[in-house]
């Protein structure tokens, strides 16, 4: 079984990247195939709303890396969406990724329904809770499994470097615990 994990922040020394990487690392102690996904370096333009998703897929825009990062998603049987916080909800490469994903998973048999996966999100004060809502509600909508955890899925850091995250041992250890719940899910659901 696969998991994969998109990290949504754009910066080379990404706190949300090492929060999405603590999450596979657990998945992959536990036998899981992981891959990770980062949107830095990636374009992926927004939903045009044109509805050619109903009978052929996202194929109005091209020239982006839309239909290699979907395909990935497809593949597995879990996902970890990670978002950084920058005004109280998740950024917008992350957003165009959810929103074509959606339309193409719905009118083509709703593949990500069946999954499991869980949202991750990282902030310097606040914010979260309204970012964590937004990714939980992309999760429920295409049918896609949540499991809990301690607490909620967030993280604290705020300087654009891994040194920020690596030194929240309460996010971390939340994060661990939720990657442990969903091997834990996972091999009930898939076995």
């Amino acid at each position: 079984m696969k998991v994969v994990g998109i990290a949504g922040s754009l910066r080379a020394k990404s706190n949300t990247l090492h929060y999405v990487k603590t999450a596979l690392n657990v998945l992959g102690q536990n036998g899981f195939e992981t891959d990770l996904i980062s949107l830095r370096g990636k374009e992926i333009k927004p939903c045009n709303g044109c509805y050619d998703c109903v009978e052929k897929g996202c194929c109005t825009i091209q020239d982006d890396d839309f239909e290699e990062t979907l395909d990935q998603m497809r593949d597995a049987e879990g996902l970890i969406l990670g978002s950084p916080v920058y005004l109280s909800s998740v950024v917008p490469q992350m957003m165009s990724l959810l929103a074509r994903a959606t339309f193409v998973a719905y009118w083509n048999d709703k593949f990500f329904s069946g999954k499991v996966g869980g949202p991750i999100t990282v902030a310097r004060r606040a914010g979260h809770n309204l970012a964590f809502s937004q990714l939980l509600l992309w999760f429920f909508i295409n049918g896609i499994t949540v499991p809990g955890s301690t607490y909620w899925n967030v993280g604290m850091a705020g300087t654009g470097g891994a040194r920020d995250a690596e030194k929240d041992e309460e996010g971390l250890a939340t994060v661990t615990h939720f990657a442990s719940n969903m091997a834990c899910l996972m091999r009930q659901v898939f076995v």
